[in-house]
Order: structure tokens, then C-alpha cells, then sequence
């Protein structure tokens, strides 16, 4: 949230002088100031909350990314956040996953296509792959970003995989029924991506990164990151 910081402070008091010391993205360790603010106390104090609420609401859900981030390195799975983000901060937020060295999904619903399990209700066998066949041809005469399909059973990842599609979203499968997905999409699909979603933890994510999957789409890094403690001290004398 640095760059967010002398903006808020123009609107509380023109004289404020911000001067960050670390970058967005940088690990600092607890006590370490992150900015200073020079100015009348009187213009500090009010925009001390909001500088606060964002540096904290921010730095939050970039730490917790960066948890899950390091619990599955070295197995070759990418973090991914998702559409679960307060209304009006999406932007940010998406921001502060990628300062936490996660990737970011689509931004909403205009810039990629997501099929889930709601929009297949009805269909199964053949019958799911030629409705979704016909879905996936509109979807790319629309030219979106990628194709992504959500399945809940391996049966449906068989149809699925038959299609044109970019991304296949495993939903709540275990370790177990990861490593069957991986060789199915092995032996079927290999340019397909593979990504997990569901209930994912950081005791559970590395058992789901060594599955095979290609992605790990987390929804608690935007709407559940506990918020990083920052406060603001006076460390001179002022009149």
C-alpha cells in the first residue's frame, strides 16, 4: 500500500511528506518502519486511520499470500486469488496478492470465461460434452482470456478434458483424486492447466501442490487474511 500513502496524505493536509523505506513487496521483519510522515500533526492525525486501514487490510492479505507462497515452493504450482474480494478494493487487493508473489485469476466476469458446476446442472456423459463443446466455441468466437471449467468428479473431468479448454478447476478433491486428475490430464489433455480450489489451508497446501496441480486458487487470501498489526508512533518532537 505505499503508493496509496502520499495520495491519502494530499487529501488530509498538502504539507505531508511521505517517504516510504522499504518497497511494496519487501519482507520486513517486526519493529521495522515501513514510511515517514513528516508534516503538522493536526493533518497527520487525521489521515492516520485511513493510511492504517489500507497499509494493514493490504499488507495483510500480501503476508498470508506469501505464507502459501513459500509452503509449496520447489513443487512447480502457482498461488492464484480470486473474485472473493470487498466491493471497491478488488484492484488492491489483487495488487497486494501479487506483492505477496501470488498470480492473479481474472478480474471479473468480462475478461474470462468460467463454467461451473451451476451453469452444467442437468448434464452428464456425452451429454455435458457436447453442451459444453458448444459453449467453448462461443467462448472463443468472444475472444476471452482462457476457458476455464469447474468439475466435482473425475467423471466429468473425462468429458471435460475432450474440449477445447484452457483450465480445469478441481473442486474439493483430495491428494488422492489430485494424482488421478494429473494422469488423466497426462494422458488426455497435456496442454490443459490443472488447478485446485476448496477449502485449501496451509496444512493442507502442500500436500495438494505435490498432487501435480498447476494452480491453487485460494479465496482466503482476499476475504479471510487477517490484517498485518502496523501502527503510526511519533518519534520527534513537534509544536
Amino acid at each position: 500500500g505505499q503508493p496509496l500513502l502520499p495520495m491519502i496524505g494530499k487529501a488530509y493536509g498538502a504539507g505531508l511528506n511521505v517517504r516510504g523505506s522499504c518497497e511494496d513487496g519487501q519482507r520486513r521483519n517486526a519493529g521495522a518502519c515501513v514510511s515517514a510522515i513528516d508534516g503538522l500533526m493536526v493533518d497527520i492525525l487525521a489521515a492516520e486511520r485511513v493510511m492504517l486501514n489500507f497499509l494493514c487490510h493490504l499488507s495483510g492479505i500480501a503476508t498470508l499470500t506469501a505464507r502459501f507462497v513459500d509452503a509449496v515452493e520447489g513443487t512447480g504450482a502457482k498461488i492464484y486469488d480470486t473474485r472473493k474480494t470487498i466491493p471497491g478494493l478488488r484492484g488492491l487487493a489483487k495488487y497486494a496478492v501479487r506483492c505477496g508473489g501470488g498470480c492473479c485469476h481474472r478480474i471479473g466476469l468480462y475478461d474470462a470465461v468460467l463454467i461451473k458446476d451451476n451453469h452444467l446442472f442437468g448434464y452428464e456423459g456425452a451429454a455435458l460434452r457436447r453442451h459444453l463443446e458448444g459453449v467453448v466455441k462461443r467462448a472463443r468466437q468472444e475472444e476471452a482470456g482462457f476457458v476455464e471449467v469447474e468439475v466435482d468428479t473425475l467423471e466429468q473431468l473425462e468429458q471435460v478434458l475432450a474440449c477445447d479448454v484452457d483450465i480445469v478447476l478441481l473442486d474439493n478433491m483430495g491428494p488422492d483424486a489430485l494424482r488421478r486428475a494429473v494422469a488423466m490430464r497426462d494422458d488426455a489433455a497435456a496442454g490443459v492447466q490443472l488447478e485446485a480450489s476448496g477449502g485449501v489451508d496451509l496444512d493442507s497446501v502442500r500436500a495438494i501442490a505435490e498432487a501435480g496441480v498447476d494452480r491453487i486458487a485460494i479465496g482466503a487470501l482476499t476475504h479471510s487474511a487477517p490484517v498485518l498489526d502496523l501502527g503510526l508512533d511519533v518519534t520527534a518532537e513537534y509544536e
